[in-house]
Order: C-alpha cells, then sequence, then structure tokens
C-alpha cells in the first residue's frame, strides 16, 4: 500500500452540468459536462510509522450536490460502496483500490463528500489488536471538494482520490493499559487528483537501515515507510522543489538527503536508488 501526501484545498468545488455544452474546465474549479455524470472514488492511506493494521469499518460514502429542492435527500446521493472492514495500510506506497461508483445527475454542483462508519474499527501492532473507539462517537466525517482535486477522465466521467490518512487520524486516548492500551479515530480524509499533482517514487537500501523516507515541500511534509525490498513511492503531491530526507532508523546506518526533487502536475519523478551507509 501506500503513502500519499496531499493538501486539501478548502474551497468548494463548483461541477456543473448543463445540457447541450461540451465539456470545458474554467480556472480548475469549474467543469461542464453535457448529461448525468458517472462517479469514481478510489481509496488510498497516507502511512502510519506505529501500526501494522488500521481496520476501518466503512458503511456509507455519499456525495452532496447543490439541493434543488426536488429530491427528498436535501441533496444527498450515496454512491455504490461494499460496506465492511478494510484493512487501509493495505492501500498505501502508491496502491488504490476502486471503491465507490454511481451517476450524478445533470444540472447539478457538486459540494462534498460524506463517509459514514461503523464501529468495528481496531489497530493491529505487532501481535497485539486494539479496539479503535470513534471520538465523541461522530461517526461521519465530511470533506469539501475542489475542482483541482477532481479529474474529468471522459466527458460523462470525473473521479477523484479519497486518502484517509490514518497517520494522522488515530491517537491515543490514553485509557486502559498493557494490552488495552485505546486508541481514539479522529478522521482526517483529503481529497486530490491524480491528473493535477505529482508523484515521487524510488528505492533505499539496505533493509538492515529500516528507513524512513520524508518528502518536505516548505510547511507540507509526506512520510513514507518503505516495502521489504525498499520501494516507496509518494503520491498527491503538489507541483514544486521536495526535499527527500532518508532517515536511518536501526543498524548504525547514516541519514542522507537529497534536495530539489521537481514535483510536476501528473507525472512520476523517479529518484535512483539511495544506498546508505555506516
Amino acid at each position: 500500500m501506500k503513502w500519499a501526501a496531499a493538501v486539501v484545498a478548502s474551497t468548494v468545488i463548483t461541477i456543473a452540468c448543463q445540457k447541450d455544452a461540451s465539456t470545458t474546465a474554467n480556472n480548475g474549479s469549474t467543469v461542464v459536462t453535457t448529461a448525468p455524470t458517472r462517479v469514481k472514488v478510489y481509496l488510498t492511506d497516507d502511512q502510519t510509522l506505529v501500526f501494522d493494521k488500521v481496520n476501518i469499518d466503512i458503511q456509507k460514502l455519499e456525495i452532496k450536490l447543490e439541493d434543488d429542492g426536488i429530491d427528498s435527500l436535501g441533496g444527498w446521493f450515496s454512491l455504490n460502496i461494499t460496506p465492511g472492514v478494510y484493512d487501509i495500510l493495505q492501500f498505501r506506497n502508491g496502491v488504490d483500490t476502486l471503491f465507490a461508483t454511481g451517476t450524478i445527475p445533470a444540472n447539478r454542483k457538486l459540494q462534498k463528500i460524506r463517509l459514514t462508519l461503523g464501529n468495528n474499527n481496531s489497530v493491529v501492532q505487532g501481535n497485539v489488536t486494539s479496539p479503535l473507539k470513534v471520538k465523541d462517537n461522530n461517526n461521519q466525517v465530511e470533506a469539501k471538494l475542489d475542482g483541482s482535486n477532481v479529474d474529468m477522465i471522459a466527458p460523462d466521467q470525473f473521479a477523484f482520490s479519497l486518502d484517509f490518512d490514518a497517520g494522522k487520524s488515530i491517537k491515543s486516548n490514553n485509557s486502559g493499559s498493557g494490552n488495552n492500551h485505546g486508541f481514539e479515530l479522529r478522521s482526517n480524509i483529503r481529497i486530490f487528483s491524480k491528473q493535477k499533482s505529482g508523484r515521487i517514487e524510488g528505492r533505499v537500501s539496505p533493509a538492515e537501515a529500516q528507513a524512513i523516507v520524508m518528502a518536505i515541500s516548505n510547511t507540507d511534509t509526506a512520510t513514507a515507510k518503505p516495502e521489504r525490498e525498499g520501494e516507496f513511492k509518494f503520491v498527491g503531491l503538489k507541483a514544486g522543489s521536495y526535499k527527500l530526507v532518508f532517515d536511518a532508523t536501526a543498524g548504525g546506518y547514516q541519514d542522507s538527503t537529497i534536495n530539489n526533487i521537481v514535483v510536476r502536475n501528473s507525472e512520476d519523478t523517479h529518484v535512483p536508488t539511495v544506498v546508505l551507509h555506516k
């Protein structure tokens, strides 16, 4: 699975569906389509360095459209998902999965999404499984969309990626002790576009160094824990210049840094293999 890093804009996306108009984009914020529009949502996760598994009970995903006063749903439409418990750490390091699909009506503006969780949530550290309590019993989390975070992949179809961001969503609640130590979930989901963000991928060795990789740009930092063969990948990055920091955590190996890694939208930036030394 992957570690992804992206900064979610706070402005509301405006995706309007109007008949007899060709697909257009206006300053990255407004997309006009000609017909009812199909939706694809991909699920991924920003890495946590604490847990081996993060099991999240996902029951519903809805899209909020501009309420036209006709339907009785207040503008909320459910997308098609398979409800159940997902180990979201399977979707890190550049890996994602098609999680939800659906169709929204024409002539409506897309405003935000809402994720509804169940109560069967847990985390695994080593061989220890601990319950994961939803903070304040707030089982719903919403996120606004921005036009720069949505991909128009066909005249009548758009897609975006939903990053659950386990690293920022789970906190210790300091209740319990020993194997019953408690953890709390306060979902911190992020949205990004594959076409309007960039990626960094590479490999670090040796495995004995147990390196942690950080991609840093100004105040934004993404963290990756390489796979068994040292592969790592950051996705959903804003275009710009990054510094890669390789933090060796074992074996007496020295840290390393690569500066001026350029990230461009819709492109993979490949970094040559980094070999750490003692």
